[in-house]
């Protein structure tokens, strides 16, 4: 069993591209999917700030699995993970199951909240995208295998990454409170129907959001009329997502 968490597209389609590969069923995180009898579990998970993003950690947490089961982890980022491989490592031995490997996907840029943090040019956005299918299936080849092992990109300082960066970022920077939409907005609803907490409804006309966010920016990607900021720290930032991957400035 496949099981992803995915806000702007990229982790849904290496989940679904690696189901292919390995002829295994896929869910999302929510609802929970029974994994009381699965031998494998995949999870497949975008990396927060060097981190699993808190829904997964739940996910995994609270997931009923059956004893002995093997897990791997796949991660999405744009440019290197850090040590989420093993805070991952962790939260899955705590559970008495067996972390068999983990391994890491590059995908384009979606974090635009922070200075200095921005979607990646087309030309970069394009390589990473043609270079994904082969990188699928090299993991593809190394789950079938079992082999025990840490296959990702750490990048330069990932103790300090995981262990100062991550925690702070968890704690102030997945609130929903900074969203706000401008007179772009034509109510299309697609922020609405694509956020995967569910945590975004319309009244009069314009998207509000609720206490249930997951930071995954996928509302702010998605706008097709780029209309939803998260503060001022996205004015003038471009959006990405797969597979309607765009660049647009405000």
């Amino acid at each position: 069993m496949i099981v992803y968490f995915s806000g702007t597209g990229n982790s849904r389609a290496v989940a679904k591209t690696l189901a292919g590969l390995l002829d295994e069923k896929v869910s999302f995180i929510f609802p929970a999917p029974d994994l009381s009898g699965e031998e494998r579990v995949i999870w497949v998970t975008p990396v927060y700030s060097w981190g699993l993003p808190p829904v997964m950690v739940d996910a995994i947490r609270s997931a009923v699995c059956k004893k002995g089961s093997r897990h791997f982890l796949v991660a999405t980022h744009g440019d290197d993970l850090g040590n989420t491989h093993r805070q991952w490592r962790r939260i899955i031995s705590e559970k008495g199951l067996d972390p068999v490997a983990a391994y890491s996907v590059t995908m384009p840029n979606t974090y635009v909240s922070l200075p200095f943090f921005d979607v990646d040019s087309p030309e970069v956005e394009k390589a990473k995208l043609e270079a994904m299918p082969r990188r699928v299936d090299e993991i593809a080849l190394m789950i079938r295998g079992e082999k025990r092992c840490d296959d990702v990109v750490r990048g330069a300082f990932p103790g300090f990454k995981s262990s100062v960066i991550y925690p702070v970022f968890i704690r102030k920077a997945l609130s929903a409170k900074p969203f706000r939409v401008n007179d772009r907005c034509t109510s299309c609803h697609k922020c609405e129907r694509e956020c995967p907490m569910q945590n975004i409804t319309f009244t009069d006309g314009r998207p509000v959001w609720h206490d249930n966010c997951a930071g995954c920016l996928g509302c702010y990607h998605i706008c097709p009329v780029h209309a939803i900021d998260r503060g001022s720290a996205t004015r003038h930032k471009g959006q990405y997502y797969y597979p309607a991957h765009h660049h647009q400035g405000k």
